[in-house]
């Protein structure tokens, strides 16, 4: 069996083994492919096992690559692969579902910490020797925000949602959530509500939702009209989520306090993106996901999706396919 993985370098930098994988067959491991399907092609040759993580899956390739069967995305988000196609001709396509919980829930929580305390700023000053000739005993450069009493509201409360309310509910903050369905676990943590009640009575609105036609752009100047004054946004989930102009004309007025995302519209980041000169706007490069644990997880995952696949049962497909290639 030949196996390709197109963009391997931010699953595994390094510090992660494919030899797994390799113990499938005949594994060839690209770092980083150019997004051309003329390329992805010709890297792709006669696999029959293609493994993905953003490197876009097409309906060219796969009429291209004659002895292509399985397709696992690195990832739970499986958008840049053509399944309906992929179903149409045979090809088995599987992702993630579940790997990075703890850790996306982690990092949106440190977005609204830095937001509330400017730590990094701080041990900066304080290295750079503002301390040392300060004429007082402590100082501070930012309002700093006590979080507990406040509100969070939790737009998406499944899995990752839930991890975080847990968090902010230790912190002693009230949680409200808006989300497909209600759960027992989700109302042990939160209070269910409407779309604008949550708007209309969070201090902080944090977004744990798909990318979805009716959730694309929900961030935008009629829904932050519907905020508190000075709310705090936080975002690491998908960037299209919010109208970034929106966000951005809010943030330099006011409106809302700040921002944490770590996530944009088109990644990586284009230079002309309003957010990057708005007030009080905290960006990190996608890393929520990035811990070695969840990348661990990852792997993990994607060696029993072939696994799967290769003793003909395979599992969390996303296309389910009549039947595949052999």
């Amino acid at each position: 069996m030949k196996i390709v993985i197109l963009d391997g370098y931010t699953e595994n930098p390094g510090d992660l083994s494919w030899d797994a994988l390799r113990a499938f067959g005949e594994l060839t491991v690209y770092d980083r492919t150019p997004y051309e399907d003329a390329e992805i092609i010709r890297r792709i040759g006669d696999a029959e096992v293609v493994f993905t993580n953003k490197c876009p899956i097409s309906k060219a390739v796969i009429d291209a690559c004659a002895k292509l069967s399985f397709i696992s995305v690195l990832a739970t988000g499986y958008n840049i692969v053509d399944v309906s196609y992929a179903r149409e001709k045979g090809v088995c396509v599987s992702n993630v579902p579940s790997y990075g919980t703890e850790a996306v829930g982690q990092f949106a929580i440190a977005l609204l910490l830095e937001i509330c305390h400017h730590v990094a700023h701080h041990s900066e000053a304080v290295h750079s020797g503002r301390w040392e000739q300060a004429p007082d005993w402590c100082f501070w450069d930012y309002p700093l925000i006590e979080l507990a009493g406040k509100t969070m509201g939790i737009i998406g409360f499944g899995r990752i949602g839930r991890a975080t309310g847990r968090i902010a509910r230790a912190m002693g903050m009230t949680v409200l959530a808006n989300g497909s369905r209600e759960t027992e676990e989700g109302r042990a943590i939160a209070r269910y509500v409407d779309r604008d009640t949550l708007l209309k009575e969070s201090d902080v609105v944090v977004l744990h939702c798909p990318l979805f036609p009716d959730t694309e752009g929900m961030i935008n100047k009629s829904s932050i009209s519907r905020m508190k004054d000075g709310v705090i946004l936080i975002n690491n989930s998908r960037g299209q989520l919010v109208v970034e102009q929106d966000l951005a004309d809010a943030l330099n007025s006011g409106k809302v306090f700040a921002a944490g995302l770590d996530v944009v519209s088109t990644e990586p980041i284009k230079a002309d993106n309003p957010l990057l000169k708005a007030k009080n706007c905290l960006i990190t490069p996608h890393i929520s996901w990035a811990p070695r644990e969840a990348r661990q997880r990852i792997m993990d995952c994607s060696v029993r999706n072939l696994q799967a696949y290769v003793d003909g049962s395979p599992i969390n497909v996303v296309n389910s396919p009549k039947e595949a290639r052999t």
